[in-house]
């Protein structure tokens, strides 16, 4: 019904930067919020950042300054600038996405993953 394909992760160096994007396909009608999480190895899924269909954007404490997210409604992606990568960053990301379908119903899942790892 709806399918979220991400891209862009890699290998770099602290310090480095990448920027990763996913995009939205499928019976859409329109998308509310749109975030990216991570799950580091031994850890729990958390909370990125997020941004709303209006633009307000929300970060976890240990990402601000350093990442930034946004999205282009008219294309259905969703991008998360990665700088000054640390070691600590290293995860697999997930996007997420709340979409109203245009069957009318709600829809609310999770791309397939890309992995990040910051290493020397």
């Amino acid at each position: 019904q709806v399918q979220l394909v991400e891209s862009g992760g890699g290998l770099v160096q602290p310090g480095g930067f990448l920027r990763l994007s996913c995009t939205a396909s499928g019976s859409i009608r329109s998308i509310n919020t749109m975030g990216w999480y991570r799950r580091a190895p031994g850890k729990e899924r958390e909370l990125v950042a997020s941004v709303t269909d209006s633009g307000t954007t929300n970060y976890v404490d240990f990402v601000q300054g350093r990442f930034t997210i946004s999205r282009d409604n008219a294309k259905n992606t969703v991008y998360l600038q990665m700088n000054s990568l640390k070691p600590e960053d290293t995860a697999v990301y997930y996007c997420n996405a709340d979409v109203k379908t245009t069957l009318g119903t709600r829809w609310r899942g999770w791309g397939q993953g890309t992995q990040v790892t910051v290493s020397s």
